[in-house]
């Protein structure tokens, strides 16, 4: 059996799709939903989620918040060096870091981070606690739930479109 191969111009340039990871278990992501969990009843308990505190620290009226982000802020960075001094990996042997950012122009930066902080100070919460907002019974959050998953959705489908 012979094989006739075909001039270059009338390859085929059809590439089959890279394989996909496999979908995880439920019970894999079980320790992600208890830790979530206890994340939220601690920013709940902390204020953290407080309408009025976040209103309290765009007014510059108390120190509470900010204290919680400088904590925040620090312990990342102390967790991120002791990381790359331990050269810790994953599970899959990956070297756990983060990678420099090209800064570029900038704009995406500014322009996202001021979108990020309108909606914040008009909705009174940041996208992580919404679910802890709607789970301690604030179920008007809800809609800004939905608005936030429907905005990442929209840069989803957007962003190979934009100028990055």
């Amino acid at each position: 059996m012979t094989t006739a191969i075909r001039p270059r111009a009338q390859q085929s340039t059809f590439r089959p799709p890279a394989p996909r990871a496999p979908h995880p278990r439920i019970r894999d992501l079980l320790p992600y939903l208890g830790m979530g969990t206890l994340l939220g009843i601690i920013i709940v308990k902390a204020e953290v989620v407080s309408w009025y505190r976040i209103q309290e620290m765009f007014r510059f009226q108390s120190f509470h918040m900010y204290g919680v982000l400088g904590s925040a802020f620090l312990t990342a960075f102390v967790s991120l060096q002791v990381m790359r001094a331990l050269k810790l990996r994953s599970r899959s042997g990956e070297v756990l870091d983060i990678p420099r950012k090209e800064l570029g122009n900038g704009y995406r930066y500014w322009i996202g981070g001021s979108i990020f902080g309108v909606g914040w100070a008009l909705s009174g919460a940041c996208p992580g606690p919404l679910f802890a907002l709607v789970g301690s019974g604030i179920t008007v959050y809800v809609v800004t739930a939905l608005m936030a998953l429907l905005g990442t959705w929209t840069y989803g489908y957007l962003r190979p479109r934009l100028p990055h």
